[in-house]
């Protein structure tokens, strides 16, 4: 059983069954299902320097959650020296956004965003950075120098499989069920059941589903506004 001290000094977070939410990936990447109880993502930050006729471009890859972290990601690794900034990132299949950064229209952005495609990963930022090295590349050069940088990058991740959507349950007393559930709407939590069957008087046993990202958030929320002891399952 594993105990987490609570931002509170007087409430306390139990786990006591958590969920294998990111399984570190072996070997090499497959392509990800699509589905919606998980994907690929990256683990960690990494970045791919190349020099081409001159140019040199630097491919730095990321993990992100939200378009807030993917605009601090940019301003962070972005470099007001360069030539140009270009980047693309996914955030599941509805946000999906790219920028060429003053190379020709179609020429940058779009290519990065493909090599994310191609690479069946999620939830994830490219940006590269060009230095122009006083040769031009024409329109089919930088296509293949942005895409093949970004993919090469990409190839040197290493990954992580998440559970986009997991099922958790929480035990609370019932003057507790109406603060629980303004935070579990807050967090958009589906498929909401209450058990009061738990052998506890006054007890009730809330199961739900919320997606991966807003686990943190919903947990916090939870341990600021509770002074008392709360156990949360996860399966």
């Amino acid at each position: 059983m594993r105990v987490i001290a609570a931002v509170s000094t007087v409430a306390t977070v139990v786990l006591r069954r958590r969920i294998p939410g990111i399984v570190v990936a072996s070997g090499k990447r497959t392509m990800s299902s699509n589905s919606n109880s998980s994907f690929t993502t990256i683990k960690e930050m990494v970045s791919v320097e190349k020099e081409i006729k001159k140019s040199k471009f630097i491919a730095i890859a990321g993990h992100i959650s939200t378009e807030e972290s993917a605009q601090k990601f940019l301003s962070e690794v972005r470099d007001p020296r360069a030539t140009h900034n270009c980047w693309a990132y996914k955030i599941g299949d509805q946000n999906q956004r790219c920028s060429d950064d003053g190379e020709p229209s179609g020429t940058a952005g779009k290519p990065i965003q493909s090599a994310i495609l191609s690479s069946g990963l999620d939830r994830v930022v490219v940006v590269v950075i060009r230095y122009f090295g006083g040769i031009k590349l024409g329109t089919g050069g930088l296509v293949r120098a942005y895409a093949g940088v970004s993919s090469d990058c990409l190839k040197t991740a290493s990954t992580c499989l998440v559970k986009s959507k997991v099922q958790m349950g929480v035990e609370v007393t019932f003057d507790l069920l109406g603060l629980l559930y303004n935070q579990l709407q807050s967090c958009h939590a589906e498929d909401i059941k209450e058990d009061y069957d738990t052998g506890k008087d006054g007890t009730a046993m809330v199961s739900f589903k919320v997606e991966f990202d807003q686990v943190d958030k919903l947990e916090d929320a939870i341990k600021s506004n509770c002074r008392r002891d709360i156990v949360f399952y996860k399966n």
